[in-house]
């Protein structure tokens, strides 16, 4: 089947092929400019943006929208792979062989005679396995868990790393006091006079008091990125309300004061 034929293909099982020869063509001469010109570093932000909308699309329970933008995000990846491939670094298929090949070492209760009988068990031997292939044995315990990740999301790994081998708060109560003990210790810098205060060990108390809230939810078995997401889109809808009532007063945002915003935003509660 050639280039052509691939890019009208139908044929379910081949849908990949189909992708992989689209990406191909997009690439190749006389192709499209834009996709020519394209590197992975200039390809970071979409990969980004495409992640992040696909978590919107399963928070929203939206199936035909999550559909599309796995799509997208699978098109990052054989973005990245076709751009690997020209300069002979390595191609889609290395990818799909080496993280099958991963998924068999690392799960040895299924295809070899590992014994892991419940989830915490899995992923107790997926770290340890993980280490050995890193070579990290006699490395940080901690070292490289979570980067390049946001630094709430890191956060979260980084606790629950810990939290593996015994280093962690025994209950909610002891975890809830910490974060009670950060922001009295943020606040006693606030209550300083505004021009002898320091900026520096501000940020690093209110960075101690975002790590204790991550505790807490680490603790409930919430995710943190999560909540403050579902957050950001109550404020959004409620500050939306808030436009909305004002302008059927006939005020506007910026002619507003304070306590008529104010009084819209209780409305919208």
């Amino acid at each position: 089947m050639n280039d052509q034929e691939m890019v009208e293909c139908s044929e379910p099982a081949r849908q990949v092929e189909r992708l992989r020869a689209i990406m191909h063509r997009l690439r190749a001469p006389g192709g499209c400019p834009w996709d020519a010109e394209q590197t992975h570093q200039s390809l970071l932000p979409h990969l980004i943006e495409e992640a992040y909308e696909t978590v919107d699309t399963i928070q929203r329970g939206d199936l035909e929208h999550m559909r599309e933008e796995l799509g997208d995000l699978l098109l990052q990846v054989v973005f990245h792979s076709e751009i690997a491939e020209e300069s002979g670094q390595f191609t889609f298929d290395d990818v799909a062989q080496e993280i099958s090949e991963k998924l068999i070492r690392r799960h040895p209760h299924v295809y070899a005679s590992s014994d892991a009988q419940d989830a915490d068990a899995v992923l107790t031997q997926w770290d340890e396995i993980k280490r050995q292939e890193k070579g990290i044995e006699e490395k940080s315990y901690l070292a490289g868990v979570g980067d390049g990740l946001p630094a709430i999301l890191k956060a979260l790994k980084l606790q629950k790393k810990a939290a593996k081998v015994g280093f962690d708060w025994p209950d909610l109560k002891s975890t809830m006091d910490k974060v009670h003990e950060e922001v009295a210790e943020l606040e006693e810098l606030l209550d300083q006079e505004e021009n002898t205060r320091n900026l520096k060990d501000i940020e690093a108390e209110l960075g101690d008091v975002f790590f204790s809230l991550i505790n807490v939810a680490r603790k409930l078995k919430i995710n943190p990125e999560l909540a403050l997401d579902c957050t950001n889109r109550k404020f959004l809808q409620r500050f939306e309300k808030v436009e909305t009532g004002l302008r059927a007063r006939g005020e506007t945002l910026e002619g507003a004061s304070l306590e008529q915003m104010d009084a819209e935003w209780n409305k919208a509660k």
